[in-house]
């Protein structure tokens, strides 16, 4: 039979649990965002049934936020850049939104 102290984690080292943790300066980023976004999508039209296109333009700002995430904070965090772009037939909504979630890793 299995004891309810089987399923707990192990407690952290005492080196680990003193040592301060990273902050990701989510401002930075967003700031960084909102001038990428404009540069690359501002001028441009939707390009219809071209999703190679497309494709592109979510590409290169996935890889240019990821990059700057990790000049940012380059250790103690995993990234995870996801890259939506969608037609705007008139509905109300956003132009772009960022959300930062942080997890501590230790290293």
């Amino acid at each position: 039979m299995s004891h309810v102290s089987d399923l707990r984690s192990p407690a952290p080292s005492r080196s680990l649990a003193s040592s301060p943790r990273p902050k990701f300066d989510a401002d930075l980023l967003k700031a960084y965002m909102r001038k990428l976004l404009s540069s690359t999508l501002q001028s441009s039209a939707w390009p219809g049934k071209d999703r190679d296109r497309l494709k592109g333009w979510m590409k290169e700002i996935g890889e240019r936020v990821k990059e700057r995430m990790l000049e940012i904070q380059p250790r103690g965090f995993k990234y995870v850049v996801l890259v939506q772009i969608n037609e705007n037939l008139g509905q109300g909504g956003r132009w772009a939104a960022c959300d930062c979630f942080s997890a501590h890793l230790a290293i």
